[in-house]
């Protein structure tokens, strides 16, 4: 899944993937410049899901006690 989601970001041109050629190959990600514009957003929604984490928790268990 990780390699999905990491290869559809790439294709969207949010991330750029570095291959280095050692044994194990080795493989590193980094964001590019318009991947960067997004921090700001991401930064938002983790600060929303920490301040709500509580309510979601409360909420999965009434959900599967019902």
């Amino acid at each position: 899944m990780l390699t999905l989601t990491l290869r559809s970001l790439e294709r969207d041109g949010l991330v750029e993937r570095t291959v280095t050629p050692t044994s194990p190959p080795r493989v590193d990600y980094a964001l590019t410049p318009v991947g960067e514009t997004l921090s700001a957003q991401v930064s938002g929604l983790i600060t929303w899901a920490e301040q709500h984490r509580a309510y979601v928790a409360a909420s999965r268990l009434r959900y599967d006690a019902s």
